[in-house]
């Protein structure tokens, strides 16, 4: 199945000063050579901490911020650098999904003018509007009687199934979600998932899920991409990857769950040097050098190439080798 994105070698650069009234610059690589695949109808889960680069990336998905370097090719068009009518018409094909739908549903507007507004944006007359907005709203399981009300008139699962609405009507290829659910009680968690499921089996859509959360990666995802300081770390199937984790910091992510059990939280306590964002001064070395347990000398200097050590299944780390039928993505 040929990919419907595909990202290789994508880089952006962030130009900050070091101190507040400060002339002096430095460069923070958000995304650093970074390569993936996105496929018609997956559900992909990327995680990793604060600061990885997964929001930057749909950022750039999205075209809200632009990369300095490396292609993300949409079915034959590179995305980078393209004209902005090209990148105008690719990001019709994507809607996204913000994690607080509070912060994101206009106050002063109700439930329908907020779902039809992307539409009359783009010019689709009034009628036609009112009638899919009725019908993105019965999609996401909400009767007419809401479309009058306004977003303080209803709970936090109702406001995420509005935002959902809000991104179906305009009928997309590709939905980026954010954080989904992190802002919504445990127990409506589970009812915006398995809509979600639902719709993405009924419309065929692609989704790419942004979170934290292992649990909603592990329900939801059939693949995992793993991210730390802007790299590409680990992907492969959400089985594999949450249990036979290759890179050491997919590792840690997975063992940084909480245990509730004070028996097995002693027995299973993993400890881990260094600090999130810590990284060598060598520019070529590999990006966790300085926080994994198993850094050898040639990780200082180094960049770890990514490996295909079962079919499908891929990280970046000089302990590991490929099988007979691995490629590497670089």
């Amino acid at each position: 199945m040929k990919p419907i994105i595909s990202i290789r070698d994508l880089s952006k650069v962030f130009v900050t000063s070091r101190r507040l009234f400060s002339r002096e610059k430095s460069l923070v690589k958000a995304i650093s050579g970074f390569s993936l695949d996105i496929y018609p109808g997956e559900v992909l889960g990327l995680i990793g901490e604060s600061g990885s680069g997964k929001t930057t990336l749909s950022r750039v998905l999205l075209n809200l911020t632009r990369a300095q370097a490396g292609s993300i090719d949409m079915e034959g068009v590179n995305l980078v650098g393209a004209k902005r009518q090209t990148v105008r018409q690719a990001r019709s094909r994507f809607a996204v999904v913000f994690q607080d739908p509070a912060s994101n549903l206009n106050p002063r507007q109700t439930v329908e003018h907020s779902i039809m507004r992307p539409l009359l944006i783009r010019g689709v007359p009034r009628p036609e509007a009112r009638k899919r907005a009725r019908l993105a709203l019965e999609k996401v399981q909400m009767a007419d009687s809401y479309l009058e009300a306004y977003p303080h008139q209803l709970s936090g699962g109702q406001q995420q199934r509005i935002a959902i609405a809000r991104a179906l009507v305009l009928e997309p290829d590709i939905m980026i979600l954010d954080e989904p659910t992190s802002a919504l009680d445990i127990s409506v968690q589970a009812q915006v998932l398995n809509l979600l499921l639902d719709l993405q089996e009924e419309l065929n859509l692609t989704y790419l899920v942004i979170t934290h959360d292992l649990n909603v990666i592990r329900y939801v995802s059939d693949r995992i991409a793993v991210m730390y300081m802007g790299r590409l770390v680990e992907v492969g199937s959400t089985q594999e990857v949450l249990d036979q984790p290759l890179h050491p910091y997919t590792d840690i992510l997975i063992n940084s769950v909480p245990i509730l059990d004070p028996r097995r939280r002693q027995e299973e306590k993993r400890d881990f040097p260094g600090e999130p964002g810590q990284v060598p001064d060598c520019e070529q070395a590999c990006r966790l050098a300085l926080r994994c347990p198993h850094v050898m000398d040639i990780c200082m200097t180094s960049q770890p190439p990514l490996v295909e050590v079962t079919p499908g299944h891929l990280a970046e780390c000089f302990l590991l080798e490929p099988s007979d039928s691995a490629q590497t993505s670089r």
